[in-house]
C-alpha cells in the first residue's frame, strides 16, 4: 500500500508553501490554519502571515489585533489567541525552538496528535504517524475495518498509521496518503476506477460485488 501511494504521489502531489520547507514553526502554523479550512483558502493567508511573522518570537511579540487581521479570512475567532498562546508556551518552555517529540508537542495548548505528527514527520523527517478523518477513511476502506464512530481514534487505525510511517521517507509517505484521501479516496463519490489501490481494496471489492 505504502509503495503504491508513494509512486502515485510522484505524479499527483499537491503543492503548498508549507510543504516546501522543513521549518517546524511554519509547518505548525500551517497545520493550525488548516483546521476545518481548505488548503487553497489557507495558502494566501499563510504566505502573508509567514512574511510578517517569520518565526515564533516575532509572532509572540506581535500585536494581537494585527494577527487577528491577517487570519480573519480563515474565520474561526479562536485562531488568534491559539497562535499567540502556543508560541508563548514555545518561548517559555523551549526558547522559541519547536520541540521534536510528540510528548512535548502535544503538551502545547491546542496541539493534538495529528498536528504533532505532521510537524514531526514533515518538518523533522521523523517516523511519526498522522491520523485525521481522511487518513482514517483510507485505512478503513482498504482493510475493510469496522471502527468506532470517531475512526481517527480507533486503535486499529492508529496502529496501521504507526506501521505505515515506519518505512523510509515518512514525510513523503504521510503527505501521499493525505493527498490520496483528498483527491481519490474522497468521502463522497470516491474515484475507485482510477484508484491505484483498487485491486487489494476491500471497499472496492464489496462495491463491485453489489453492482
Amino acid at each position: 500500500m505504502r509503495q503504491t501511494l508513494l509512486r502515485w504521489f510522484r505524479k499527483h502531489a499537491r503543492k503548498y508553501p508549507w510543504r516546501e520547507t522543513d521549518d517546524p514553526y511554519q509547518v505548525l502554523i500551517a497545520e493550525l490554519m488548516l483546521r476545518r479550512t481548505q488548503a487553497d483558502q489557507v495558502k494566501p493567508v499563510f504566505e502573508e502571515f509567514i512574511e510578517e511573522f517569520p518565526d515564533a518570537r516575532s509572532l509572540d511579540e506581535a500585536d494581537e489585533h494585527r494577527v487577528a487581521e491577517l487570519v480573519y479570512p480563515l474565520g474561526l475567532n479562536w485562531r488568534t489567541p491559539a497562535f499567540k498562546k502556543v508560541v508563548r508556551e514555545v518561548g517559555e518552555k523551549y526558547g522559541y525552538q519547536i520541540p521534536e517529540t510528540r510528548e512535548e508537542l502535544t503538551g502545547l495548548t491546542g496541539v493534538g496528535d495529528y498536528v504533532a505528527g505532521a510537524v514531526l514527520s514533515v518538518a523533522y523527517g521523523k517516523k511519526e504517524w498522522i491520523v485525521d478523518t481522511n487518513v482514517a477513511r483510507v485505512f478503513q476502506r482498504y482493510y475493510g475495518l469496522k471502527t468506532i464512530k470517531e475512526a481517527r481514534r480507533d486503535k486499529q487505525v492508529v496502529g496501521l498509521a504507526r506501521a505505515y510511517a515506519t518505512g523510509r521517507d515518512p514525510r513523503r509517505a504521510n503527505l501521499a496518503i493525505l493527498d490520496f484521501a483528498a483527491l481519490v479516496c474522497t468521502a463522497r463519490k470516491p474515484r475507485c476506477p482510477e484508484c491505484p489501490l483498487r485491486r487489494e481494496c476491500i471497499f472496492y471489492s464489496l462495491q463491485r460485488s453489489r453492482s
